[in-house]
């Protein structure tokens, strides 16, 4: 059976588990509250499956962006919310690496809330500028173990997945690449492009067209296969076996959800994972729809924090 067949059946019958009890669902509008700004992907995603949760529900759903402290002050606002389904949260990976890299958090990301899905995962790239002397990633371990402490990474935002993503090459591959922070990945990219830092982990859809224009290299992907649209980026895996870092965005409600009310709010967004529309937005920046149900998705939850854990302190990152 192909994907595309797997998931027409899925959002079959996730709409007919929702038509059998949309009567129950109060019409008061529901928020989803997005802790980055308007723009980013954890805020498209949220509002590319707003429409389609509101129709299927009968209600109003917008999204609220309330960004700050990486995630951490929606995170708050939904962990601190009724239990009744009108305050959702959509999140990022952040979510489960702030369990580790904030010593103190006004909540617990995983006991404070109702994980209901996994909305879409997405893979990085490494990417270099082409002045440096490395065609490969082979090449690149190569130039950097010669060359220790001499390299250096742009870092979009310390603590974040791409940033881990670096942590991890350097762990798994025994390197000394120097970090440079920057506040936000457009000033990062901005400065690989103009050769002022050479490397630098990214998403698919924010260097893609660089990529292209011969801009910047791809030097690696980080997802277990390679991706469609960089069919020629060999993976980070086929020169160090193991290494996978893929970035989430998954829907939480606060903790004591009823688990009727959970399950009815979870499909309605599996089924907005599984529209044409939703998977042809995520194709064009490589990511994947996942659309999960809500145990598989806490078990994620669960194992994520102390994943990511032991790359938070061989970082050493600190809050910004």
């Amino acid at each position: 059976m192909t994907a595309s067949r797997r998931a027409a059946l899925l959002a079959g019958a996730l709409l007919v588990a929702l038509s059998a009890s949309a009567g129950a669902q109060p019409a008061a509008p529901m928020r989803i509250v997005v802790g980055a700004p308007p723009g980013g992907t954890t805020d498209t995603l949220a509002r590319e499956i707003a429409p389609e949760m509101g129709r299927l529900l009968g209600r109003t759903v917008i999204v609220d962006n309330k960004s700050g402290a990486g995630g951490n002050l929606a995170a708050d606002a939904v962990a601190k919310a009724a239990p009744d389904g009108a305050t959702l949260l959509m999140s990022f990976t952040s979510h489960t690496i702030n369990a580790t890299l904030y010593p103190r958090l006004p909540f617990d990301p995983v006991a404070d809330f109702t994980p209901l899905t996994m909305i879409a995962r997405s893979p990085s790239v490494l990417v270099a500028h082409p002045a440096l002397p490395v065609k490969d990633l082979r090449e690149l371990l190569a130039y950097a173990r010669a060359r220790p402490g001499q390299l250096s990474f742009a870092i979009g935002g310390l603590g974040s997945s791409l940033h881990l993503a670096g942590e991890a090459l350097k762990l798994k591959a025994g390197l000394y690449i120097v970090n440079i922070p920057y506040r936000g990945t457009a000033p990062a990219v901005a400065d690989v492009v103009a050769g002022n830092v050479p490397l630098m982990f990214a998403a698919v859809g924010n260097v893609r067209q660089l990529v292209a224009a011969g801009k910047l290299r791809a030097l690696a992907v980080t997802s277990a296969k390679r991706l469609p649209q960089l069919a020629d980026v060999p993976t980070v895996a086929e020169v160090l076996p193991g290494f996978e870092s893929t970035a989430w965005f998954g829907l939480f409600g606060p903790a004591h959800l009823a688990p009727e009310l959970a399950r009815r709010l979870s499909d309605a967004a599996r089924a907005a994972t599984q529209t044409e529309a939703f998977r042809k937005r995520l194709e064009a920046d490589a990511a994947e729809p996942v659309g999960n149900p809500p145990e598989e998705f806490a078990r994620f939850v669960r194992a994520d924090v102390p994943r990511w854990a032991e790359l938070v302190r061989y970082s050493g990152a600190k809050p910004e």
